[in-house]
């Protein structure tokens, strides 16, 4: 659909109202009866969004926007009524009044001037993991909705499921004793949990084959430096390479720090460090090594959490028998006591076997959630905040993409190797201030906020 404003005008419109927060139009104002539904604007049609299109399935899918018809073609015809759209600022001008909430399923790049485009003019939203691309992105969203008020979730689904409930309450119950270490760790982007592989280590393609006539490479491109179409990037490669994605630790670090966070209370870190293979200017190493230091709290002692990636992982512990399993993807929480461990996607197992026989289960003293989408819905409509809100979201966000800025900061020989330490209240690095030059990016001309 066309819209009869031009795109500049579009551009500075959006850019006015990120900067102030400002709530142009509320679509949260209303009431909700107990069964009336939302009406649900999708910014990305396929792929990801494939999976965001069937969680909301159950409210009015009224609009479906996405910069490639072709990959979103599955979810037009799914929803053969909703509006179709290439450009979310259209969508959100055209469909102010009839839109009360928005799913934002486009890559990282374009999480941030999406979702603030949405929240700028009063719309409930959930956003794909990781929240943004920045650390500076995900502070300023997170307070935005908070001014606006609107509910909202991030697209890391696992936190809604009981095994993100179970080991809480093991340490709640003190199960393992005091936890002093947590190891997580991923295949990716080697292999991932389906089998998809990006390149990351790599350069920048010298070719430039046509784009796609059904894509909009422009918009495609939204906020990030322009360049050349390639399939290296676009539909699904972009994740290893800095301009649009995060790599494997935002893509997977927001799924697997949470239930970490949870059990082990945990805000921001006091330092993050580290090692990787080689790193370059265009995308992210190949495997890399991280570590955040998280001081004293509420009676737990401090915690030091190490991120493995690209296939690397924690020494075997010795309490694990001949035949046990650690996962080519898994958490590990270690305890004065004993250790506790998922192969990720498994339920949570404690070591030695023995001491998980003598102990059992603990006690179930958490609520269960009805389930990732359903909580959102449930915000919406004035039911009690999504379990992955932007207040919970933003912080566990900032806290991962920190990573990604001690791994680009090797690209510095003053920072190699160095351990950065955080100051979240200033949101700035107090010992390497080259480093806090990666906080935030800049944005092409026309996007910016």
């Amino acid at each position: 659909m066309n819209s009869k404003q031009t795109r500049r005008d579009f551009l500075s419109a959006a850019g006015a109202s990120a900067t102030t927060f400002t709530i142009l139009k509320s679509g949260s104002a209303r009431t909700y009866t107990a069964n009336e539904k939302l009406n649900v604007a999708h910014i990305g049609g396929g792929g990801r969004a494939g999976s965001n299109l069937r969680g909301t399935s159950s409210e009015n899918i009224v609009a479906i926007c996405d910069v490639d018809w072709q990959r979103a073609a599955e979810g037009f015809a799914t929803y053969p009524r909703a509006h179709r759209y290439r450009d979310y600022r259209v969508m959100l001008d055209e469909l102010d009044q009839q839109i009360d909430a928005v799913v934002v399923s486009t890559p990282d790049h374009s999480h941030f001037p999406a979702a603030m485009a949405a929240i700028g003019r009063g719309k409930h939203v959930y956003c794909e993991k990781p929240l943004t691309h920045s650390v500076w992105e995900a502070r300023t969203l997170t307070q935005a909705a908070r001014k606006a008020g609107v509910a909202t979730q991030m697209g890391n689904q696992a936190q809604a499921d009981k095994d993100t409930r179970i080991i809480q309450e093991y340490i709640i119950d003190n199960a393992v004793g005091p936890v002093t270490e947590a190891h997580i760790w991923t295949d990716r982007p080697s292999r991932g949990l389906f089998g998809e592989y990006w390149p990351q280590g790599v350069t920048r393609p010298a070719d430039a084959p046509p784009v796609p006539d059904t894509m909009d490479w422009d918009l495609w491109l939204g906020p990030a430096p322009e360049r050349p179409w390639n399939p290296a990037y676009a539909p699904f490669n972009w994740r290893g390479w800095w301009d649009f994605g995060t790599g494997a630790l935002g893509d997977m670090g927001c799924h697997y720090f949470d239930p970490v966070y949870r059990a082990l209370k945990l805000s921001a870190p006091e330092t993050v460090e580290a090692v990787s293979t080689r790193v370059n200017e265009e995308t992210y190493p190949l495997g890399s090594m991280v570590t955040f230091r998280f001081a004293e709290r509420e009676n737990m002692p401090a915690v030091t959490v190490k991120w493995y990636d690209g296939g690397l992982r924690p020494e075997r512990p010795a309490a694990l028998q001949e035949g046990d399993v650690m996962g080519a993807n898994g958490v590990m929480l270690v305890g004065t006591e004993g250790i506790l461990m998922t192969p990720w996607g498994e339920p949570w197992e404690m070591f030695p076997r023995q001491l998980g026989l003598d102990y059992g289960k603990p006690p179930e003293v958490l609520q269960r959630s009805p389930g990732h989408h359903e909580e959102w819905v449930a915000a919406c409509k004035g039911g009690p905040s999504a379990g992955s809100n932007f207040d919970w979201a933003g912080p566990l966000t900032e806290g991962v993409l920190l990573g990604n800025i001690a791994l680009r900061s090797q690209l510095r020989d003053d920072l190699t190797g160095k351990r950065l330490h955080w100051d979240s209240q200033q949101m700035r690095f107090t010992n390497h201030e080259a480093a806090n030059t990666f906080l935030r990016r800049d944005y092409r001309d026309g996007w910016g906020i």
